[in-house]
């Protein structure tokens, strides 16, 4: 979502680094560039004027302009009012009721993602061993009360039922009275889509607070949809008074600037990013993270927090001891190409890596890793054992059962055979080399 603002900024960052000593000017012509940049991204003008007066001010400072390194010190002020902005650490917390259960009001424009939002936040939740009930309340739109009840099935979550022709106070009532007699903590009610101006839907809103007396209220916002979304929330804040807000889509390719405007102008916090398609693709929300992402710094915290959720200790201490035998199989790479693909896209995980705009031309192709995988599927379990046992006439049937070729799998094993020989050196060279997550998970090439 940041590609552009961040190559912006990173580009006024390598002009500033690249003088022995800073002068008013040059702080103001890099001013100049980083507020053009904001404006670009769509971020909101009162919060860039804001931003860079407070950059401005700081980075004027004698003990910034006789600095050994100038130019360090003002990416440094730059990367300190961008946190400020975006709020303080530890926001993303979730409220919790005097009484349980808590209860999460989930509202919005119609198509921002509610529903799927909802039930990713549901799955977080139940990770925490927590024991969450999904409510639709989306009473008007039958297919958005199925689409609930087939995501709570596959996260393994129950969604409360919508008795024919029943209101959505109704609803909200009957999960609530469901919730206290079995422990349902906490109620994440699925709301209808409405505009603000919508009198009848946000009066529907007025109601569902009164009934539910929310810990939280959190706006699902589209973070496609740039100042838009700033906007409808805003009239959302003065309705019903707002307490978080979680951004959608911010896997997309959308300017950014909700992201850097609507915690300043709502004065609510951001709780979550959801970051792809997945139930599983939602992310607290860290300000330093961010806003280190958004300046090309990377965020390696939040990658090892992935990567930390999909490989167990055991699993990776598990792995080389079979690596220190030269016992790495066609099945270990196949579970660590699971793993990885568990952690999003290779562009994802690869934005996530500091310097990552000099990787952003580098080939990226997700669909080798689903053919590598692809052809690893194809083998019985005693030829992902045994490689060594796969003959011509294996190898032509792995090609068509994975919709491959001949060659495709000559040049997997040949590279398979090469890496089992590559981590073997590696896990006898010492302690410090350790297979992790991604110690086998390198596709193949064409």
């Amino acid at each position: 979502m940041f590609e552009a603002l961040g190559e912006r900024l990173q580009t006024v960052f390598r002009t500033l680094r690249g003088h022995g000593h800073l002068t008013e000017t040059e702080i103001r012509d890099g001013l100049r560039e980083i507020r053009t940049a904001l404006l670009e991204a769509d971020v909101d003008l009162s919060v860039v004027r804001e931003f860079t007066e407070a950059v401005r001010r700081r980075a004027m400072t004698e003990e910034i302009l006789r600095s050994l390194t100038p130019g360090h010190q003002v990416i440094k002020v730059v990367r300190d009012e961008m946190v400020a902005i975006l709020g303080q650490g530890g926001e993303s917390a979730l409220r919790r009721a005097t009484q349980p259960p808590s209860v999460y009001l989930m509202v919005g424009l119609q198509g921002s993602g509610k529903t799927t939002t909802s039930a990713k936040l549901a799955r977080l939740l139940k990770g925490q061993d927590r024991s969450p009930l999904l409510v639709p309340a989306d009473v008007r739109r039958p297919a958005a009360v199925d689409q609930l009840r087939v995501l709570g099935q596959q996260i393994g979550v129950p969604v409360a039922d919508v008795p024919v022709g029943a209101a959505a106070a109704e609803v909200c009532r009957a999960a609530l009275k469901e919730a206290r007699l079995v422990g349902r903590d906490p109620l994440i009610v699925d709301t209808a889509g409405r505009l603000h101006v919508d009198e009848e839907l946000m009066a529907e809103l007025d109601l569902l607070k009164s009934v539910l007396q929310p810990a939280e209220i959190l706006y699902v916002a589209d973070a496609m949809t740039g100042q838009d979304a700033v906007r409808a929330a805003n009239a959302f804040n003065a309705r019903i008074g707002l307490t978080g807000v979680v951004l959608s889509k911010s896997d997309g390719d959308a300017r950014g600037g909700a992201v850097l405007s609507i915690r300043k102008v709502l004065g609510v916090p951001i709780k979550f990013v959801g970051a792809g398609e997945h139930t599983e693709d939602l992310e607290p929300f860290h300000p330093d993270r961010m806003a280190s992402r958004i300046l090309g710094m990377g965020d390696v915290l939040t990658l090892i927090e992935k990567a930390e959720a999909v490989a167990s200790e055991k699993d990776a201490e598990s792995l080389a001891r079979r690596l220190k035998k030269s016992e790495l199989t066609l099945e270990d790479l196949s579970e660590q190409l699971d793993r990885m693909s568990r952690l999003g896209s290779l562009r994802q995980i690869v934005e996530m890596l500091p310097g990552a705009g000099a990787l952003r031309d580098m080939p990226l192709d997700d669909q080798e890793l689903s053919r590598t995988r692809a052809i690893i599927s194809s083998m019985t379990r005693k030829e992902r054992l045994r490689p060594e046992i796969i003959d011509g006439s294996r190898r032509l049937r792995i090609a068509r059962g994975s919709g491959t070729s001949v060659p495709d799998v000559n040049r997997l094993l040949k590279q398979f055979k090469q890496m089992r020989k590559m981590m073997k050196t590696m896990a006898r060279g010492g302690p410090g080399l350790r297979p992790g997550l991604f110690g086998a998970a390198r596709p193949f090439r064409r």
